[in-house]
């Protein structure tokens, strides 16, 4: 009786056995699937399982334990933000509203500065912005960076550079100085163990002190160690303004002689006096790629730009750091002077000054000072008019007053040349803002529109309004071009086996809402997002599910 026992349940094992493999975690019925390589759409279903894609198809007969019905809605990959800047503000919302209702499941960050490695110094000298958010910096490294992520938990992907600016902090300080061969040396000692720690490359910021203190062969010896460890070069160009075409040939340089693949971050001709540049740009970048550079870009698609007010401060009122450039401000000569070169529109330098309409271009959005959250939301003329000074007397005091922390939106682009950036066929997106939310203590900020808004706002106005971009089109610069560049192989595209970060929504009615009188909105009409097969919004709803991985570049991978 035993024997036959045994015999009936061999017997019953391989007919149970198939159908629980059949099982999906969750199925995706009826949808338009794009799946992000820019071909058309087709109809299908998707089934995930393990956090992956298990099947694509007609799974008419599938079961699966969940099950959400896509009739009339896209089903794309996860979109993924190029430059995201949410180092702090993923500890203290980690689950990020204002990404997911994007449809964003990856964020690449790490503009120049990076949030490892750091130092004592540095740390000290930046203490206003870790005040700001209530983040005590209880790590070192990058890679202690992202062990604090994983035990805390994050509810997208989350990827970043090594920043050249900040291992030259590590090594020389906020001042105007050539490292010495042995200073180099460590610096690319840093770069090389930030790849290891999984960096995805290395970063530059070339307009913020220190980094303009950088030269380019500086930049190619650090890029290289990125490049032989599998990294990419990105860079805010050391000029996007007067100055566009030599920063580009700088940036082309570093890719050609560092060996290594080079994303222009933000690409826009910045300023009135260059407007309707763009074509020259595009030119210029087309030119190097048919040369063999592998060089490629993203852009916000807004036209205004989002910064530090002490942007709009000489570079050598920088060298010190931020201390020092304080107590220049407070020093009546050097503050005549500073005045004098802001004036001036043959100053020797990139000066954002002369390349807006006026005061009323700038926007003041977010300040640490409390005294100065009044400010928030008005130009930098209403600041003065209420201050009864002029423009340039109250942009100096607002930085003294506010640790020269503040941030300010900037209308200094033309549509045509954000347009014209956008259709390239090699840019992909960023929102170049941090992750938010319209509530708790981010909720009080006064952010760019972008924060809330980018990747809806492009299909809304470029793809269903103004129709300069297929909805295909759209998708694959969210997706498979921005995960393509960064050599994200098992995401970006619907496609069995990849990982699942997922969004479905409704092409009709997918829009921004946010906007530069009133910028804390969510978007609408993302109606799933998965990462990693994890709902982080069901049915319209956040769930707070926190599913994100951290994303560890080739040089941690061991490839």
């Amino acid at each position: 009786m035993r024997f036959i026992g045994f015999c009936l349940l061999l017997a019953i094992i391989p007919a149970a056995l198939p159908a629980q493999a059949d099982v999906y975690d969750l199925l995706i019925r009826n949808g338009r699937i794009i799946d992000g390589t820019g071909s058309p759409w087709y109809a299908g279903d998707v089934g995930i399982r393990k956090g992956r894609i298990a099947a694509i198809g007609t799974l008419d007969s599938a079961a699966a334990r969940r099950t959400v019905d896509a009739a009339g809605m896209v089903v794309a990959p996860g979109f993924i933000d190029m430059l995201g800047q949410s180092e702090l503000s993923i500890l203290v919302n980690p689950s990020l509203p204002s990404k997911i209702f994007q449809g964003i499941t990856t964020e690449i960050t790490g503009e120049g500065g990076s949030a490892g490695p750091l130092n004592d110094s540095i740390v000290a000298t930046d203490r206003a912005g870790y005040r700001h958010y209530a983040v005590t910096p209880d790590w070192r490294t990058l890679g202690g960076y992202f062990a604090r992520l994983e035990r805390q938990g994050i509810g997208i992907n989350f990827a970043s550079y090594v920043g050249a600016t900040q291992v030259r902090r590590m090594v020389l300080g906020d001042g105007d100085r050539t490292p010495t061969p042995d200073q180099l040396e460590r610096m690319k000692s840093l770069v090389r163990e930030a790849m290891r720690e999984g960096a995805v490359g290395l970063s530059t910021s070339l307009q913020y002190p220190p980094a303009p203190y950088a030269d380019t062969d500086e930049l190619v010896a650090l890029a290289a160690e990125a490049g032989r460890l599998g990294g990419t070069y990105a860079t805010h160009l050391r000029s996007e303004g007067a100055e566009i075409d030599a920063a580009l040939d700088e940036a082309i340089r570093i890719g050609r002689d560092a060996a290594i693949p080079v994303e222009i971050w933000h690409l826009k001709v910045a300023g009135k006096r260059s407007w309707g540049r763009m074509p020259r740009v595009v030119a210029k970048i087309d030119s190097a790629r048919k040369a063999g550079v592998d060089i490629a870009a993203d852009t916000y698609a807004y036209p205004a730009w989002f910064n530090s007010m002490s942007a709009f401060i000489p570079p050598w009122a920088h060298d010190g750091g931020t201390a020092k450039l304080l107590e220049r401000l407070r020093d009546p000569a050097a503050r005549r002077r500073i005045r004098r070169e802001i004036l001036s529109a043959d100053a020797g330098w990139d000066n954002e000054w002369q390349e807006i309409p006026g005061p009323t271009a700038v926007l003041i959005g977010v300040v640490q000072n409390p005294a100065l959250e009044s400010y928030m939301g008005k130009t930098l003329a209403d600041v003065a008019a209420l201050r009864k000074t002029d423009a340039i007397e109250a942009l100096f005091d607002v930085l003294v007053e506010d640790d020269a922390f503040t941030s300010v939106a900037v209308f200094g682009m033309s549509e045509p040349d954000v347009a014209l950036a956008l259709r390239q066929p090699w840019v992909s997106i960023n929102n170049d803002s941090q992750g938010t939310a319209p509530d708790g203590p981010l909720g009080r900020e006064h952010p760019h529109p972008r924060a809330y808004g980018t990747f809806p706002r492009i299909l809304r106005k470029y793809v269903r309004e103004e129709r300069q971009l297929t909805l295909e089109d759209a998708i694959r610069k969210f997706t498979s071009l921005p995960a393509q560049r960064m050599r994200f192989g098992d995401r970006g595209v619907l496609k069995v086996g990849m990982w699942a970060d997922v969004v479905v929504f409704d092409p009709e009615r997918v829009r921004d809402r946010a906007t530069f009188a009133e910028p804390n909105q969510l978007s609408e009409g993302m109606r799933w997002v998965l990462v990693n097969g994890t709902p982080v919004i069901a049915d319209g709803q956040a769930t707070g599910a926190l599913p994100g991985r951290v994303i560890r570049g080739a040089g941690a991978r061991g490839e």
